[in-house]
């Protein structure tokens, strides 16, 4: 898209953004992008950690004098017009006078009653906090319409970013044969020295000389040997299948499998992986989501946990002009990778309020429940273990996400609706949690979740 009117645009208009969980992880990289962002203002942020605000706020380089603690609704309207506020109640943040709401809390109780607030009043929601659309997405996008706001995922994350991708795609008249992501973390290996590292902020490694045998892609059993030699690098990552679950619920794409595929492969070689068996590659099916580990050497570019799609070449003449200018495709010549190799965090996010506020772009009223992310038990849990999200990839420690079509989730409970719930009975090792095993009824996101079973 071209942005080009927007940066142009003179009528004095601004953006006036309300962060929740406003001051680690996302919310810092957010704000330390505003103020170069001429068409949007900072006013308010919100965390359990005043404190903590102000000391952020002036580390980025915001101007101390403005900025003002808040504790109810009449300092605010005393405060200056062009004041930051500073607030632990998320409720005080839609009394301030925004037009987008960025919700980082990770909470879903707190983002969708906070989502739930703002769209009542107009104002425009951007999510962040994936865990909560996984469940209330439908409820969400549709309660934006019906008060003529906006609920938008956010450019730096993966989901929108590849909904970006995808749409385009789709603009085009192409067919997408699967859209994903690279995992998290790189597999780098070192051809001189036989290293091998996985950057997963620990940056494990050992020395792998025999992946020079498996180096070069030869088809499917290659990344079976891949496997073999890396297998304890491995996983099933939760905020992995949680991404995808969003991606799947707006497209109508369903997950590839329900713990997703995981291969460990180079970008070169993601049109000839993800591709109809029949065509050499892995997909059972085709319309899905799916995820890989990227692979590379220490020379190589990382994918940066970017995102891509594969599609069909329709046009044998166009497609071979195309691979003349060096493009990913499959061997057979059938399937192109296209793909971002970035999400850059809140330094994007920018973007997709400022197409919210000043375009109206964002709503998605087509999305529906199309999978859901469940939990297995990795290992027997007995009656009244509580489950717990914890760690930065958002996992429940016991359990393996599984991601599945909708038809297959029959009664059971959604992986982000369990956390601090604890056990009704004991659960053994390979069982899926399930509504008999938990009780989500009091919960408000629950309910939310029902609706959106029934759009």
């Amino acid at each position: 898209m071209d942005y080009t009117n927007l940066m142009n645009d003179n009528t004095g208009k601004k953006s006036k953004v309300g962060i929740i969980g406003a001051t680690r992880g996302y919310g810092y990289t957010l704000l330390a992008q505003i103020p170069k962002v001429r068409l949007m203002d900072l006013r308010v942020i919100c965390s359990r950690h005043p404190d903590e605000c102000l000391e952020v706020l002036k580390e980025i380089g915001y101007e101390e004098d403005r900025i003002v603690f808040c504790q109810e609704k009449a300092q605010i309207e005393s405060a200056p017009e062009d004041a930051i506020l500073i607030v632990r109640d998320y409720r005080l943040v839609m009394e301030s006078g925004i037009t987008a709401l960025v919700e980082c809390t990770g909470n879903t109780a707190v983002s969708s009653d906070a989502a739930l607030l703002a769209l009542g009043k107009g104002i425009n929601v951007y999510m962040v906090s994936k865990e909560t659309d996984s469940v209330c997405g439908p409820v969400l996008n549709q309660t934006a319409v019906e008060n003529g706001a906006v609920y938008a995922l956010v450019n730096g994350d993966q989901p929108r970013n590849l909904l970006d991708l995808y749409s385009w795609a789709m603009l085009l008249g192409l067919e997408v044969v699967a859209a994903g992501k690279s995992s998290e973390y790189d597999f780098v290996w070192d051809r001189e020295t036989g290293e091998f590292t996985y950057l997963d902020g620990d940056s494990a490694s050992e020395n792998l000389p025999e992946m020079f045998e498996h180096w070069s892609y030869k088809g499917v059993e290659t990344l079976n040997q891949r496997r073999k030699m890396l297998e304890k690098y491995t996983g099933v990552i939760s905020a992995d299948l949680c991404e995808m679950n969003l991606v799947s619920n707006i497209t109508g794409l369903v997950p590839s499998a329900p713990f997703l595929s995981y291969p460990i492969a180079k970008t070169s070689e993601l049109a000839n992986i993800f591709i109809p068996e029949e065509d050499g590659g892995i997909l059972k099916k085709t319309g899905v989501v799916d995820v890989f580990y990227n692979l590379r050497g220490t020379d190589e570019a990382s994918f940066c946990g970017g995102e891509f799609i594969i599609i069909k070449c329709e046009n044998e003449k166009m497609w071979d002009i195309l691979k003349g200018k060096g493009h990913v495709m499959s061997s057979n010549g059938k399937y192109a990778c296209i793909y971002y190799p970035y999400h850059y965090m809140g330094l994007e996010t920018p973007v997709s309020v400022l197409l919210g506020d000043f375009m109206g772009i964002g709503t998605h009223p087509e999305c529906r429940q199309v999978s859901v992310l469940a939990g297995v038990a990795e290992k027997d849990l007995p009656k009244g273990t509580v489950l717990t999200v914890q760690g930065h990839h958002h996992a429940i420690d016991g359990l393996i996400p599984e991601l599945l079509e909708r038809k297959s989730v029959e009664n059971l409970a959604p992986f982000y609706l369990l956390n601090g719930m604890a056990l009704l009975k004991d659960v053994k090792k390979g069982e899926p949690i399930t509504l008999d095993d938990v009780d989500l009824s009091q919960l408000e996101t629950y309910k939310l979740y029902a609706q959106g079973l029934d759009l």
